[in-house]
């Protein structure tokens, strides 16, 4: 869907997700070089959560395998698509226009184990304030 996956090498990581109902699925050729912690109130009412955990990934190294036709998007801003299951809800990424060449994954779509040394919170003001940050990693307090 988002272009073709580049041939994979030996020690190349592969990550592999989907949705709640599995009618999508993906996977990733790639590192997550980067894990946020995204608590603007727009992640909370489209996680149903306190924040929404995502990765920046090249969206060339993205491919489905699964379940086009189930995919749908919102746009709560104009730049900015996020990309979900029709069926069964599940967030998988967002898209902006103006960086056509990244996707942020949706982490807890992922299949795959992931580790990454390399987390933060984001918009950290408009927390939800029954949840407390207690993990020590860093926080970003601008404004979302």
């Amino acid at each position: 869907m988002l272009g073709s996956t580049p041939p994979s090498s030996a020690a190349e990581t592969v990550l592999e997700g989907s949705c709640l109902c599995g009618g999508v699925r993906y996977q990733y050729r790639g590192e997550v070089n980067e894990i946020s912690m995204c608590h603007c109130t727009q992640c909370q009412k489209a996680q149903g959560s306190a924040f929404a955990a995502v990765a920046p990934i090249e969206s060339a190294r993205f491919t489905l395998l699964a379940g086009a036709g189930l995919l749908r998007e919102y746009r709560a801003t104009p730049l900015k698509a996020r990309v979900f299951c029709g069926r069964c809800g599940s967030p998988l990424y967002s898209a902006r226009d103006d960086l056509p060449g990244v996707l942020r994954l949706r982490l807890g779509t992922l299949d795959t184990p992931v580790t990454c040394a390399h987390r933060h919170h984001k918009f950290t003001r408009a927390k939800a304030p029954w949840f407390d940050i207690a993990d020590g990693l860093p926080q970003d307090l601008e404004n979302a």
